[in-house]
């Protein structure tokens, strides 16, 4: 089974330490969530697995393989998908070729597999209506489903998924959250980071919690519901799914 793992990851910045100790463990088959308070340290620790930021200790593997030191776009050659928060589509490209500029650079595919893999993803998208649509005339929903497809057009083995229902009506929230489950039953493990912690906590298994750099708790969304440390530092009292 693919294992995408964090082990010990401390950053620091100017001799203080953002992040220290870090240990994550995301499994195929597994939706894991990364949540805390703003200013916790969730996004250094998402970049660095990510590949964006390098750690001053610790490593990131995959199956064993030491990826620490290899930068975003060779982590997505082993397997790692990353949809970054930001929009991440060419906005004067139609759909269709937003999809297709991701694969012409899989050397492993002729043209036919290519063309033949984008009338896959828009089919398993519910997008194919959209294959002559702009990047820039789509609704936030629109967009966020061109952007998933683009980030697992390569079949990854792994997905790090940054704010997947940032500026999304709870329509298209429900779809997102509708494939985020699918791609699990797929097989792929996929990593969530968003400020939406119901949401967040409705779709995945397991999650890990931080708060000032460090794990304050990890467990499934009931376990995390319950822990007193949460309901003290993040969730509060009367939060609930």
């Amino acid at each position: 089974m693919p294992i995408l793992t964090a082990n010990n990851i401390t950053k620091m910045y100017k001799k203080k330490w953002i992040i220290k100790d870090i240990n994550i463990q995301i499994l195929s088959g597994k939706i894991i969530g990364l949540l805390g308070p703003n200013g916790a340290g969730k996004t250094t620790i998402f970049y660095t697995i990510a590949g964006i930021t390098k750690c001053n200790s610790g490593c990131i593997l995959i199956d064993q393989q030491n990826i620490t030191n290899l930068p975003l776009y060779y982590r997505a050659k082993l397997g790692i998908g990353y949809l970054p928060q930001e929009s991440s589509i060419f906005q004067q490209m139609s759909v269709f070729n937003n999809l297709m500029s991701i694969l012409e650079i899989q050397k492993k595919l002729n043209k036919k597999q290519r063309y033949e893999r984008v009338i896959q993803l828009m089919d398993q998208f519910k997008i194919t209506y959209l294959h002559n649509h702009l990047g820039y005339s789509l609704s936030g929903g629109e967009r966020r489903k061109v952007e998933i497809a683009r980030a697992i057009a390569a079949n990854p083995k792994f997905i790090l998924l940054d704010e997947p229902f940032s500026g999304i009506d709870p329509i298209s929230i429900t779809e997102i959250k509708g494939i985020i489950e699918k791609l699990r039953q797929s097989g792929l493990g996929i990593f969530i980071t968003d400020h939406n912690v119901r949401e967040t906590l409705n779709v995945c298994e397991y999650a890990y919690i931080v708060n000032k750099g460090t794990i304050i708790a990890t467990g499934t969304p009931l376990e995390i519901l319950k822990n007193k440390i949460v309901q003290q530092t993040y969730l509060g009292n009367n939060f609930y799914l």
